[in-house]
């Protein structure tokens, strides 16, 4: 396991460091506000709109989390390339072209016409667009944690990188956020035009963003590590592959429960509101007042890995979800508002936040900084696809087939057993926490 410190370059001051987590922060919560955005969108109107009149609910439910499902297979294809742009050329040029292509492809969407003003070409070209923001989100990930915790002090690298994960946490609750205010327009306004302005605001975040990340300083790292970089003569994803595999492994399995929770439990949760009766609105609250709170959790767990080590947090995280699988549908289903609030709070701000928290600084330490870049993206992004692009659609499957959350539940414990399985595998470096 490789320590992310390499002691050649001065490590930056304390307000260049400041600049660097809120310009990183900022950058991701813009990036991710547009990926997200179709999530949201996808439990509460696509199907209606871009799949055929008189589909069934759950069946058109389904056709929208498909296209979502798509975007995600499309990330490993984004962790590659723009993994071999932030090994080779830096992360920050990585970042703006992320950026790019995913402001462009989101402002686009708000402009579709729909599935009854132009056929079966709304969902295609609605489908081609998630490709693009599926490109862009696989390399936008790693770029933006190693941004902050490459350039951390050695004995902070947790608590760091942690901010990182805000981006995230802001970047969806900017979308609930701009969903729950046009859902207050009237139905027929909301259906016609309103669900367009969060998909169109994304110009403005585009323009933000790309200010941002146009003036933050290169990776600490990535400049040490030139010398092994010049050693190299294959692609940095081929280089992880054949050196670092188990690795890669390693990574997928911390992926599988933090990822798949955080979509079952931000967008298929709203689709199985709408589906069950459930007022949509307040899972939209209770989703914002969960993401905000676990803002904060995020980098108290972030810090606590610093003191106890990043296994013993992220256990806590995946073991806690296996346990609170079923009840978290079990307070779902009282349809009243305070117990939904804390089963989203307990669910994303302890169960999830445990894992996200430390998600950078552990995926990080099992690779060198002259292919960290790759291999982040590969275990992060090829991960994505089968616990957070197919969860919703496979949760939204097996609630059609057995009109029940159990089989859910179910699926979510497996999840948890597998990354908790991964975390025994992974050896502590001497020189890092346990």
């Amino acid at each position: 396991m490789s320590n992310f410190k390499t002691g050649v370059t001065k490590t930056p001051s304390s307000s260049i460091m400041r600049r660097i987590v809120i310009a990183s922060v900022f950058g991701n919560a813009l990036e991710w506000y547009d990926f997200f955005l179709y999530g949201t969108a996808a439990a509460l109107i696509f199907g209606p709109l871009f799949f055929p009149a008189g589909t069934d609910p759950v069946l058109g439910t389904m056709g929208a989390f498909a296209g979502f499902a798509v975007g995600f297979f499309a990330r490993p294809l984004g962790g590659i390339i723009f993994g071999h742009i932030g090994d080779r050329d830096g992360r920050k040029k990585a970042l703006v072209m992320t950026l790019s292509i995913m402001g462009v492809s989101t402002f686009l969407m708000g402009l579709l016409p729909t599935f009854e003003q132009a056929g079966y070409l709304a969902p295609i070209t609605l489908v081609l667009l998630r490709i693009a923001q599926g490109i862009a989100s696989g390399g936008e990930w790693g770029g933006g944690v190693l941004m902050i915790s490459e350039n951390a002090p050695a004995n902070r690298v947790g608590f760091y990188a942690a901010w990182s994960q805000l981006g995230v946490s802001g970047g969806f609750v900017l979308s609930a956020a701009a969903f729950y205010l046009v859902q207050m327009l009237p139905n027929e306004d909301f259906m016609s035009w309103g669900w367009r302005l969060p998909f169109l605001a994304s110009v403005l975040v585009f323009g933000v963003g790309i200010y941002i990340r146009r003036n933050l300083p290169e990776s600490r790292d990535f400049e040490d590590a030139a010398a092994q970089r010049a050693k190299v003569k294959h692609p940095p994803a081929l280089e992880v592959l054949r050196k670092h595999p188990k690795e890669v492994f390693q990574a997928m399995g911390l992926r599988m429960a933090e990822n798949s929770c955080a979509y079952i439990f931000l967008a298929f949760v709203m689709a199985y509101a709408k589906l069950t009766g459930l007022n949509t609105q307040v899972v939209l609250g209770g989703v914002m007042v969960a993401m905000i709170v676990e803002a904060f959790t995020i980098l108290f767990w972030g810090w606590l890995s610093d003191i106890i080590g990043r296994r013993t947090v992220y256990a806590i995280g995946s073991i806690s979800l296996v346990l609170f699988a079923f009840p978290f549908f079990w307070l779902i289903d009282t349809h009243v508002s305070g117990l939904v609030y804390l089963a989203l709070l307990v669910g994303l701000a302890f169960c999830h936040g445990a894992m996200i928290g430390t998600q950078p600084a552990l995926m990080g330490e099992l690779f060198p900084a002259h292919v960290r870049y790759s291999g982040m993206a590969l275990g992060h992004e090829i991960a994505s696809i089968f616990s957070g692009g197919l969860a919703p659609l496979a949760a939204t499957a097996l609630f059609g087939a057995f009109h029940s959350a159990w089989p859910v539940s179910v699926m979510l414990i497996v999840f948890g057993l597998i990354t908790t399985g991964t975390l025994f595998s992974i050896r502590r470096k001497p020189d890092l926490p346990r």
